[in-house]
């Protein structure tokens, strides 16, 4: 990561707010605004308004050919996306270059989930509808094993509990989980949170908690699906990457849960960029270290798919 990159980032994130709390909508104008200044990689995808499990979501599919640019399917295997935003804001539309990034990079399939967003609906309404869009690819007729979760922010906290969600009402899992920054803690009770406040380009305590409690809407923050790395049993989880940037509040959500993760027997990555903010990968195309960190979750997401299907064959 040169000075340079990190410098223009920094100071792209650290843009003057208005005081006081924001209202919903000036918080969700925001981030369109700024996450419209991600590059998304549309010459090598193609992508539709579709729908799954009963809510909107984003087919995101690669383009295929020598230019990336004929007509062409996904690879076997499908990522299930869930985008990031507190639980209060963004949508697959604000997550494309992430999402268009790991199709790109994998030549897998993708579904964006547009699930419900608090203060309207609460937790556990998010929760609830990745689930349901688990339950439909299930019921189509997906393989499991060629199915990954994979979300970031709040967005990788739901990658973590819908495989909670689906463990506990008797589903199989899918093959991997991917986490870029994810929310794990409602608690708030990670030791980042305190040491790296100003530290952290994006977040403060007081921000977090003005939208956690939009999502928490009163519910007892010390349960499993709003603090799964401080309260979930990961027993039979399927292997998972974590990867965070040194410089998050939300560092230890991460940290916390990969221990948890290794104490259950699971196989889990931790994958920690020094000197980056919240979820940085967005920053493809402007930050080195975000391309090769997307590059390196690629992998992991393609070798999982390959095992989930090496198992099958050896089974069958």
């Amino acid at each position: 990561m040169s000075r340079e990159q990190r410098i223009r980032i920094d100071g792209i994130l650290r843009q003057p707010a208005p005081e006081g709390p924001r209202t919903v909508e000036e918080i969700r104008a925001g981030f369109r605004e700024l996450m419209a200044r991600m590059i998304v990689p549309h010459s090598r995808i193609r992508t539709a308004a579709t729908t799954l499990g009963g809510r909107p979501a984003l087919r995101v599919e690669p383009k295929t050919g020598p230019d990336a640019g004929a007509e062409g399917g996904p690879g076997a295997g499908t990522i299930l996306y869930f985008h990031g935003g507190g639980w209060v804001f963004g949508s697959p539309e604000t997550a494309l270059s992430l999402t268009g990034n790991l199709v790109a990079r994998t030549g897998l399939g993708a579904y964006s989930l547009d699930y419900r967003l608090a203060p309207e609906d609460p937790f556990p309404a998010a929760i609830e509808d990745t689930l349901s869009a688990y339950r439909a690819l299930l019921d189509r007729g997906e393989d499991p094993s060629a199915i990954v979760f994979a979300g970031d922010s709040a967005g990788g906290g739901l990658a973590v509990t819908t495989c909670l969600a689906a463990r506990d009402a008797g589903l199989p899992l899918p093959a991997a989980v991917l986490a870029f920054s994810p929310g794990l803690d409602a608690t708030r009770t990670g030791e980042s949170m305190r040491t790296k406040e100003g530290v952290d380009p994006i977040f403060t305590r007081a921000a977090l908690e003005h939208t956690g409690a939009m999502y928490l809407a009163g519910a007892d923050p010390r349960q499993p699906l709003l603090s799964p790395a401080v309260h979930a049993d990961l027993t039979g989880f399927p292997p998972m990457l974590i990867q965070v940037g040194a410089n998050e509040m939300l560092l230890d959500d991460s940290t916390r849960l990969a221990a948890r993760a290794r104490a259950a027997g699971v196989d889990v990555i931790l994958d920690v960029t020094a000197d980056a903010p919240h979820v940085f990968q967005a920053f493809a195309g402007v930050l080195d270290e975000a391309d090769e960190a997307l590059d390196r979750a690629a992998l992991f997401l393609r070798q999982r798919i390959r095992a989930g299907g090496s198992a099958r064959a050896s089974v069958e």
